[in-house]
């Protein structure tokens, strides 16, 4: 009789166990939906660049927010499992990001595609790109707030559309280039006292 009994809490048991897990396997980690929307949003934001309409401080900017849901997703799927309510956290995510991308597409105010025909000094590019660079890092810190990144990133925006003016007729011409220093000097002097405040 207590044979039969350990049999049949074996059983129990194992039946009980295999149930339990049961959902937890069909869950698994596999996130193909998740995967082919970052797909199509990284296509998405190289289009925006090769258009003009994101600039190379959006991108950049875009790219770390899907990058971070990448983590995040890492993460989620560290333990074997990706469960229902981190499924839906990943597709809120990807969801808002796509939603970012397709609004700066849509934005008819855009700024020349790299690559064209007049060149500006790499001096003024190289600081373009360090000046966001260093507006991102103020915000990671906490130096800098949302509001006050987006304002920056905004004369920054209105300075690539300066550049991309000057670009259309073929040439910059030495005044332009000079035009486009002074005003990144000041966009630089304005972030570097709000990064001391």
């Amino acid at each position: 009789m207590k044979s039969k009994f350990v049999t049949t809490s074996l059983l129990a048991s194992a039946l009980f166990l295999g149930l339990g897990l049961a959902p937890v396997m069909a869950q698994g980690t596999s996130t193909p939906a998740i995967d082919r929307a970052q797909q199509a949003i990284s296509a998405r934001i190289q289009q925006g660049m090769a258009s003009g309409h994101i600039t190379p401080s959006e991108a950049r900017e875009l790219m770390r927010r899907d990058r971070e849901i990448d983590l995040r997703e890492s993460r989620f799927k560290a333990n074997g499992t990706t469960t229902p309510q981190e499924r839906q956290q990943l597709r809120v995510d990807v969801d808002r990001l796509g939603n970012e991308v397709e609004r700066l597409m849509m934005n008819n105010d855009y700024v020349q595609p790299p690559g064209n025909s007049a060149n500006t000094t790499p001096g003024i590019d190289n600081r373009q790109l360090n000046i966001s660079a260093r507006i991102d890092e103020g915000v990671r810190s906490g130096r800098l707030n949302q509001r006050e990144a987006r304002r920056l990133h905004n004369r920054e925006r209105a300075i690539a559309r300066h550049e991309a003016a000057y670009k259309r007729d073929g040439v910059v011409t030495p005044q332009e280039r000079r035009q486009l220093r002074d005003e990144l000097a000041r966009l630089n002097a304005d972030l570097a006292r709000m990064m001391r405040n």
